[in-house]
């Protein structure tokens, strides 16, 4: 079967939607911890290093995640290596912790998912 580019069409606008409004809603939790305490997330090695109160640092990591989650709706292929590095460095800081494994490697295979986004919204490119 081949793949058609209304097909590949598709399935980079379900990412784009997936990867722009995913990171805005859990930008938003950060304000709110409905979701989870985002704050047990940050290493310990990582929290003690901070100026500042952790609620401070996830508020800041949300105002990043609303930007990266607008930057996709808008520029897709920009926002999904943004939001791809920004998994990878989550990924890194949950490994560092020495907790939470399994959400370290979702976000290393939504990582993937963020990097085919990128790969996909190549403009003028025909299949």
């Amino acid at each position: 079967m081949e793949a058609t580019l209304e097909n590949v069409r598709q399935v980079q606008q379900l990412l784009r939607y997936t990867y722009g409004l995913v990171p805005i809603v859990a930008g938003l939790d950060k304000f709110t911890n409905l979701l989870t305490d985002w704050k047990n997330y940050i290493a310990p090695s990582v929290n003690n290093a901070l100026p500042f109160s952790a609620s401070t640092f996830m508020a800041i990591v949300g105002v990043i995640e609303i930007i990266a989650g607008i930057i996709v709706l808008l520029r897709p292929r920009l926002g999904g290596f943004i939001v791809m590095a920004w998994l990878i460095a989550i990924a890194l800081n949950l490994l560092i912790s020495g907790h939470y494994y399994d959400v370290a490697v979702r976000d290393l295979v939504m990582a993937i998912g963020a990097f085919s986004l990128a790969k996909l919204s190549v403009p003028n490119v025909r299949v």
